[in-house]
């Protein structure tokens, strides 16, 4: 390695490290077009005089929810004073007290007064300001699950959806977003809430491969010096990432792995520093994903990482002849537990040859080693169908 190829104590790789936070919001907002224009076909008739719509926006982790609603609010702040959107972390912020103290201080641009009787007294100074300024009020809550959990949901849907009929302003819209697929915040509303609350369901597909791919390559251009990553690295990042089905797993990477790049001095990301940020990275992933395996499907996927490790035949086919000598398992049982590990995120069936798939792991052969011989206690109590 030459002199010149070692990165000074003074330089850094990246441009501007922010890019690379999860709170960062893009220039460009790439694959949500759809979503954007639902959500401000709600929006759009308080500039009108009329009242904001109301939504739930449903998707995985890391599809860009958050970032979509921030996109839009910061859009229409620049562009209209007729409309006040407000985020609200409700992972930070899940009390009554603290939803409207967060609310406060984005519709009035002060904090939330102290004395008097307090929540009222935030509610009509809230209030107050969107009359003087003749503004429609569109509340994003964020993660509106844990309002559920603290048992506040239906109340702050209920009084923020009718400040109307105490003071003199216009209904206001609710976006509640959840990344939970099982959980309608629809029905988890009371009737009297329901009778308010109408909300178009706005859903968040993962991102394909490519898609995330672009995204990355954006936060690169803006958050990194030239030639700091090739581009063969970027796209084994994305391949990741679309793994996990989660974007922010890819940002995370890209960070972690310049990071360590630079730790040593060095002026390019290396394959090992990749594989490095990966493990550490995407192991708790690995954890939870197989935490619900049987024992008998953590066997196979046991027997799945040690021939992906010794770099042997992965055909399903020469997988199971492998397996038989050691586990009592006919084929459709291995059938059945190699789907649930493909449904699990774990392994990929890859079409082969003719009507046969190949199995390829989606981690470190050693990291599934270690998990599957790891002394837990499989959440699952499955009849195990021929597994001992």
């Amino acid at each position: 390695m030459t002199h010149s190829s070692l990165l000074r104590s003074d330089e850094t790789l990246f441009r501007d490290p922010e890019v690379f936070e999860l709170t960062y919001l893009p220039e460009h907002l790439h694959h949500r077009d759809a979503q954007v224009r639902e959500l401000a076909f709600l929006i759009r008739p308080a500039l009108r005089g009329a009242s904001v719509g109301s939504a739930v926006l449903r998707g995985p982790p890391g599809t860009g929810k958050t970032t979509t609603v921030r996109h839009l609010f910061a859009a229409v702040t620049e562009e209209t004073k007729r409309i006040v959107p407000v985020y609200v972390n409700c992972r930070h912020d899940h009390t009554a007290l603290a939803v409207y103290r967060s609310i406060f201080v984005q519709v009035c641009g002060s904090p939330a007064p102290s004395a008097g009787r307090y929540l009222d007294d935030i509610k009509e100074g809230i209030a107050t300001r969107l009359h003087d300024e003749n503004a429609a009020l569109v509340v994003c809550l964020d993660d509106a699950d844990e309002l559920i959990a603290a048992g506040t949901y239906n109340t702050l849907l209920y009084q923020l959806l009718r400040l109307y009929e105490k003071w003199d302003v216009r209904k206001a819209g609710v976006f509640a977003v959840t990344s939970d697929l099982a959980r309608n915040l629809y029905a988890e509303a009371d009737p009297s809430v329901r009778s308010v609350f109408h909300p178009l369901e706005v859903t968040f597909w993962p991102y394909t491969k490519a898609e995330i791919h672009e995204i990355l390559a954006d936060r690169v251009r803006q958050g990194l010096y030239p030639r700091v990553i090739s581009k063969i690295l970027l796209d084994r990042i994305a391949t990741i990432a679309a793994g996990e089905q989660d974007v922010r797993v890819g940002i995370d990477l890209l960070r972690a792995a310049v990071q360590r790049a630079e730790k040593d001095g060095r002026r390019r990301v290396g394959p090992e520093d990749v594989v490095a940020a990966a493990r550490a990275i995407t192991r708790p992933s690995l954890r939870t994903r197989a935490a619900d395996l049987s024992a008998g499907e953590r066997a196979l996927l046991s027997r799945i990482a040690e021939r992906s490790r010794e770099g042997r035949d992965m055909a399903s086919g020469a997988v199971f002849e492998a397996a038989r000598e050691y586990l009592p398992v006919g084929k459709t049982t291995y059938h059945e537990h190699l789907n649930v590990l493909a449904t699990a995120g774990i392994v990929d069936l890859v079409p082969g040859v003719g009507r046969g798939r190949a199995i390829r792991l989606r981690y470190d052969p050693e990291d599934v080693f270690a998990v599957c011989n790891a002394r837990t206690k499989p959440a699952k109590t499955r009849t195990e169908h021929g597994i001992s």
